[in-house]
């Protein structure tokens, strides 16, 4: 249930992501306002994302990579690509495009600028999507 909860909710982080990215680069190209649709297009980026967080880290803990890579240790676990990339490379920089994330609304708020803020957006959460991007499992997403 939890891994199946967390793929789906993979789709909804991604495609949310996406838009953000589209709007925060789109919004500092025209110099267009920063309205309230904008902040909540980012606002609920960030909620999305760290709910993932949070259901990732529940699947993580209870997944059979974690019970494999506690069985074997972790030199072992880093010796195998598969179990490497599932127990230790997706968990860390899907953590790591999360901070970007938080730091590009941290940061859109410290902005006096429509231009500003949109460029904060765009950059962090676009950093995020491409750590994002670069480890996802895509050969568990298309079988």
């Amino acid at each position: 249930m939890m891994k199946m909860l967390h793929s789906y909710w993979a789709y909804l982080v991604l495609l949310i992501l996406i838009i953000a990215v589209i709007n925060g680069i789109s919004g500092m190209t025209s110099k267009r306002e920063f309205k309230d649709r904008d902040l909540r297009i980012s606002l609920f980026t960030l909620i999305v994302t760290h709910i993932q967080l949070i259901i990732g880290l529940g699947w993580y803990f209870m997944s059979p990579w974690y019970k494999s890579m506690r069985e074997v240790g972790m030199g072992e676990a880093m010796s195998n690509t598969a179990l490497r990339f599932q127990a230790v490379e997706h968990p860390i920089m899907m953590l790591i495009a999360i901070v970007f994330i938080t730091m590009g609304w941290s940061r859109h708020k410290k902005q006096t600028t429509a231009v500003g803020k949109f460029k904060q957006i765009g950059v962090f959460y676009g950093i995020g999507l491409l750590l994002i991007l670069s480890r996802i499992p895509w050969q568990q997403w298309f079988n």
